[in-house]
Formats: structure tokens, sequence, C-alpha cells
């Protein structure tokens, strides 16, 4: 399914039946050929604004998955990238073409240490160790009750004036095809968690901007919207993707 080397239709329904963490790891060894991995489209223009808010000396990709943030975050952090999941197997997948890619580069090329935690993002086994923290097309696993507790979190792992940063699609238009299957995914998976356990939970349409927002501000953090404008504008000129920049609040460490 998606590619000839994706996973299968019966795959993915084995995934669906299981938890979120078993399911990540049966898909892990093709996660990456499948539209759940965010695409270059989206890590390149979120690089080109991190390059301007850095650089950082440690990084955080929160739910990295098989490892596409932590590509990014090691272009612009100095010292220590690490990447925290839940799902030992993706974790796996990410430390294999972690490796691969510093053998193509070769030993004389300097860089970041790499590091690999198995955690839940809603308890970090972390002090106020990040100077960044990027997320890439998580937040649908957490319901949102879990938000506001999710972002104390990541405020607790940032230095003073360290920054969480995330991109947010716009939502699909009322009447669309993508809100139609958007809306069908979201009630097919709600029919699935009341009907069997373990809950897998990933919903589309509950991470509102302005509710996510007013959550981060609650958090202590100062909120700042940045268009990314290589992914186009909508009908009413309003971007399509939206980078939010969250700082938290003092003064950074040198």
């Amino acid at each position: 399914m998606f590619a000839p080397e994706g996973p299968t239709l019966r795959e993915l329904a084995v995934q669906a039946l299981s938890s979120v963490e078993r399911g990540y790891d049966l898909l892990a060894p093709k996660f990456d050929r499948t539209p759940f991995r965010t695409p270059d489209a989206v890590l390149g223009p979120v690089l080109r604004e991190l390059r301007d808010l850095g650089p950082f000396a440690d990084g955080l990709d929160l739910c990295c998955g098989t490892g596409a943030g932590m590509e990014v975050l090691g272009q612009v952090c100095r010292e220590r990238v690490t990447g925290v999941d839940v799902s030992a197997g993706m974790l796996a997948v990410a430390r294999a073409r972690a490796q691969g890619t510093a053998d193509s580069r070769g030993t004389g090329d300097a860089g970041p240490r790499w590091e690999w935690v198995r955690a839940d993002a809603r308890a970090l086994p972390f002090g106020p160790v990040f100077d960044v923290v990027v997320s890439f097309g998580a937040f649908g696993h957490f319901l949102p009750r879990e938000r506001p507790g999710l972002f104390g979190q990541v405020a607790a792992v940032l230095r003073p004036g360290g920054r969480f940063v995330f991109p947010v699609l716009a939502p699909a238009r009322p009447g669309s095809p993508l809100y139609w299957a958007l809306l069908g995914f979201d009630a097919a998976m709600r029919v699935r968690n009341a009907l069997w356990h373990p809950r897998f939970v990933m919903y589309y349409r509950g991470f509102r901007l302005t509710e996510v927002r007013a959550e981060l501000e609650r958090a202590g953090f100062a909120v700042e919207l940045r268009a990314l404008p290589e992914l186009g504008r909508r009908a009413d000129g309003s971007p399509r993707c939206r980078l939010v920049v969250a700082t938290r609040p003092g003064s950074p460490t040198a």
C-alpha cells in the first residue's frame, strides 16, 4: 500500500488493532514508505526557519519516529540531538538510518552527538537541558485533555529562552474531499476505540491552532506564528502551513 515497498492493507489493519506503541513497532520497517512520514516539502521550510532562529547547542525531537526531524536538528545544533519516542521499533530504524548517514559522510565531518531515548512524551526523563524542541506530525496521538500536560513537559525540558517549534497545516476547507476524508477517519477511529482495546489514539481534526496557542500561553510560552510560503496559500490568502515558535521565558544561556 502507498508504494510497492510499503505496508500491505493487512499489515495496516493489524497495526490499527494494536496499541500505539505496538502498532508503530510493527510499522517501523516500512514507515518511511508511507504518507505518514513528514515530507521533505515540510522539513525544508522548517529547517530554513530554524537556521534563522539558531544555531542551538542541544535539540530534542519529540516523538521522533524514524528520525526525519532529527536530521533537521542535526543541521542547526552544535552539541547534541536527542530523539525520544515510545516505540522501540521506530527508534531502532532511526538509529540505523543515522548510522548509515554517518557512514556515507565519512568520519571527517564534525557534528553534534546523536542519541535516542525510549520514553513517553507525557513523562520526559530530562531536566531543562535543551535549547530547542521540535515535533512533526505527532500531536494526533494525544487527546486534547492531554495537551496541557504535554506542553508543560516541553517547557520543563527547555532552558530559559528555549524554543518549541512545530508546523501546523491549515484545516481542510469544509465540504472538500479532504475534509470528508479526515472526518470519516476520525469517526472510524472513535468507533474502533469504543469497541476495541487497547486504544489506538490518532485523530486528525482535534489539533486546532487557536486552542493550541492558548494552551501554550497558559504553559508559560510566548507564541509567534510564522508562515511557510513555500507551501502556498489558500484561496482566502491565508498560509497553508504555519510554523509555531513557542519561546520559554528567560534569557538564553550562553
